[in-house]
C-alpha cells in the first residue's frame, strides 16, 4: 500500500480501468426497461394497482432515509466498503426479484434497490480519493461514459431478446443478476483510499497548476446527485486547520466545515433560485422516469402486445448524451438567458406530459417521453453551466442538498398522489398531475427569465445614457470661450 501511494500519480490507469469495469457491470441491467411487465406478468402476477400503489413508492421512502446517512458512512468508511455494499445490495435486490413472490417481497426488493442508488454516491467520489488532481476530470469522463455505453447496450439487448430471441422476463433478470454479481467481483480489486473529501482529508493534497488549489470538478459530465462532484480544498490548510481546532471532536469539525460550505454555496439570491429550480425538475423528472413503464403498460399492456421499451430507453439514452454534448459548445451566455431557457423546456416538458395524459396511442406516449427526457437533460447541462459560474466550486455538497431536497419533494409527491395512503390515483391521473407540475415550474421560471432580461436591457440603456452624457457635456465645455483666452483687439 505504501508503494501505491508513492506512485499515485503514475498508477491511476489501474484504479481507473477496475472502476470502469465496476460500472459498465453495475449499469448493464438490461431487465430494467422491462420491470413493470415483468411484476404484472406471469411471473409475478401484481396488479398495475398494487405495482403503482403500493410496491414502487417504498424505493422513494428508502431512497429518502438512506441518503444522508449512506453518503456520511461512505464518506467515514473511505468508499470501498460502501462499493462492496452496493454490489451485494443489487445482488439481494435480484435474488428477491427472481425468487420471492407477493407484495411484500417486491417492497423488500425497492428498499434493496434504495439502497443500491442511495449508494451511488461512493462511484464518483471514490476517484476522487485514489486519483491525483490532474487526471480527475479524465478518469471522471472515462467512468461517465461507460456507465452511459452500458445503460445504452443493456436496452439495447434486452430489446433484442425479447423482441428476436423471445426470451422471457425471468432470464433477463437472471442476466442482470450475472452482471451485478461480476461488479461486486471487480469491486474486491479496488484499492483501498487513503483519504476523503470530509472525514479524512490530508493536510497537502495534490494542487492544481493555477492560484487557487482547488480539486477540480467534472462540471456537465456528473450527473444531478451527490455523484459527479468533489469539494474544493482549502488553499491554505483549511482542514489542518480545522483539526487543531477541535482534535477531540473530528465528527464535530466536519459537521462545522460541512456548515460552513453550505453559508458560502447559498449566499447568492442567484444560486437559491438555481438549487430550487435544480430540486423542483429533478423531482418530477425521477417521479416520471419511475411511473412511466406503468403508463405503457396501461396504454399496450403486455400480455397482449409488442413492448419496446428497451428500444425507447436507448434512444433516449443516446439523445440525452449527444444533447449534453453538443451544448457545450453553444456560444451563450447562460448567466443572462439561462433562467429563460430553463423555463422554456419546462414547458416543453409539461407538454410532453399532458400528451402522455390525453394520448391514448403508445407510439405517442413514446415519443413524449424522447422529448421529455431529451429537453430534461439539456436542461440539466444548461443549469450545470449556470452553476459553474454562480458556485463557489463546493460541488458535491451542493449537489447533494439539492439532491436531497428533490427527494423530499418527491417523497411529498409519491405520498399524496401515488401511495395508496393517500389519494391513490390512476396512473393515467398521474401524469396529469405531473404536467400541471411542470407547468407551474415553467411559469415561476419563464417570468423571472423575462424580468431578468428586461432588467439588463435597462441596465444597459442606463449605462448608455451615463456614458453619452458626460461626453456631450465635455464636448460643450469645449465649445465655450475660456475668460483668458480672450483675443484684445
Amino acid at each position: 500500500m505504501g508503494g501505491w501511494k508513492q506512485g499515485n500519480s503514475n498508477t491511476w490507469t489501474f484504479p481507473t480501468l477496475i472502476l470502469c469495469l465496476y460500472g459498465f457491470f453495475y449499469m448493464m441491467k438490461p431487465s430494467e426497461p422491462f420491470l413493470t411487465p415483468y411484476l404484472t406478468g406471469p411471473d409475478k402476477n401484481l396488479t398495475i394497482d398494487e405495482v403503482t400503489n403500493q410496491v414502487f413508492p417504498v424505493w422513494t421512502y428508502s431512497y429518502l432515509a438512506l441518503l444522508v446517512p449512506v453518503f456520511l458512512v461512505t464518506d467515514y468508511l473511505r468508499y470501498k466498503p460502501v462499493l462492496l455494499l452496493q454490489g451485494v445490495s443489487c445482488i439481494a435486490t435480484w435474488l428477491l426479484l427472481l425468487f420471492a413472490p407477493g407484495v411484500p417481497a417486491m417492497q423488500a426488493v425497492e428498499f434493496f434497490y434504495g439502497m443500491v442508488t442511495a449508494a451511488e454516491v461512493a462511484y464518483y467520489a471514490y476517484i476522487y480519493s485514489v486519483v491525483s488532481a490532474h487526471h480527475y476530470q479524465r478518469v471522471t469522463s472515462y467512468c461517465r461514459g461507460v456507465t452511459l455505453v452500458a445503460a445504452t447496450v443493456a436496452a439495447v439487448l434486452g430489446q433484442l431478446l425479447v423482441s428476436l430471441a423471445h426470451v422471457s422476463y425471468f432470464y433477463l433478470n437472471a442476466i442482470t443478476l450475472a452482471s451485478v454479481s461480476l461488479a461486486l467481483l471487480c469491486s474486491f480489486f479496488l484499492p483501498m483510499p487513503q483519504k476523503s473529501m470530509f472525514f479524512h482529508r490530508k493536510e497537502a493534497p495534490d494542487a492544481l497548476p493555477g492560484p487557487q488549489k482547488a480539486v477540480a470538478a467534472p462540471g456537465s459530465e456528473g450527473p444531478p446527485g451527490f455523484h459527479g462532484a468533489v469539494s474544493p480544498v482549502p488553499a491554505e490548510g483549511g482542514a489542518a486547520s480545522e483539526q487543531r481546532a477541535d482534535p477531540r471532536s473530528p465528527a464535530l469539525g466536519v459537521l462545522l466545515r460541512l456548515g460552513r460550505d453550505l453559508r458560502d454555496c447559498y449566499s447568492s439570491r442567484e444560486l437559491l433560485c438555481w438549487s430550487l429550480w435544480w430540486a423542483l425538475a429533478t423531482a418530477g423528472y425521477n417521479q416520471v422516469v419511475n411511473y412511466v413503464q406503468v403508463l405503457w403498460d396501461f396504454r399496450a399492456p403486455s400480455h397482449s402486445s409488442a413492448v419496446y421499451n428497451g428500444a425507447v430507453e436507448a434512444i433516449a439514452t443516446f439523445l440525452s448524451s449527444v444533447i449534453s454534448f453538443l451544448v457545450q459548445y453553444m456560444k451563450t451566455n447562460w448567466d443572462l438567458s439561462g433562467v429563460l431557457a430553463l423555463g422554456i423546456f419546462l414547458a416543453v416538458d409539461a407538454g410532453c406530459l399532458f400528451l402522455m395524459h390525453f394520448a391514448a396511442n403508445i407510439w405517442a406516449c413514446y415519443v413524449s417521453y424522447l422529448l421529455f427526457k431529451a429537453s430534461y437533460m439539456l436542461l440539466i447541462t444548461i443549469a450545470t453551466h449556470i452553476a459553474v459560474t454562480l458556485s463557489v466550486g463546493r460541488y458535491a455538497l451542493m449537489f447533494g442538498v439539492n439532491n436531497f431536497v428533490a427527494l423530499v419533494i418527491q417523497s411529498i409527491l409519491t405520498a399524496v398522489v401515488v401511495d395508496s395512503r393517500g389519494l391513490g390515483l390512476h396512473i393515467v391521473s398521474q401524469f396529469l398531475i405531473y404536467g400541471s407540475y411542470f407547468a407551474v415550474i415553467a411559469g415561476i421560471f419563464s417570468l423571472r427569465g423575462i424580468c431578468t432580461l428586461v432588467s439588463s436591457q435597462c441596465r444597459r440603456k442606463t449605462l448608455r445614457s451615463c456614458q453619452e452624457h458626460p461626453s456631450r457635456a465635455e464636448q460643450e465645455s469645449k465649445e465655450q470661450p475660456v475668460p483668458g483666452d480672450t483675443t484684445r483687439l
